[in-house]
């Protein structure tokens, strides 16, 4: 698990889409911080279908950078 404190954009030669998975999410409040944490479940092909792939963790400094990078990303995206 990781608790994202920067952002940092880098090149890549492989552009390619990766396998659908399902993301839960959960938000609570640690020493009154709030952390939103994402988690990432192995596709069902793997060898413990559904098990936490991968967990990463925001604080609202790390969410409000990254509203910023996918509004660049995504610049006609509207809620």
């Amino acid at each position: 698990m990781a608790l994202i404190t920067e952002f940092q954009q880098v090149p890549s030669d492989s552009q390619r889409i990766h396998g659908p998975v399902t993301c839960g999410y959960r938000a609570f409040t640690v020493e009154g911080h709030r952390i939103l944490q994402l988690d990432t479940y192995g596709s069902t092909d793997r060898a413990i279908p559904n098990k936490i792939s991968q967990s990463v963790q925001l604080d609202a400094e790390g969410a409000r950078t990254l509203i910023d990078i996918i509004t660049e990303a995504f610049p006609g995206i509207t809620r």
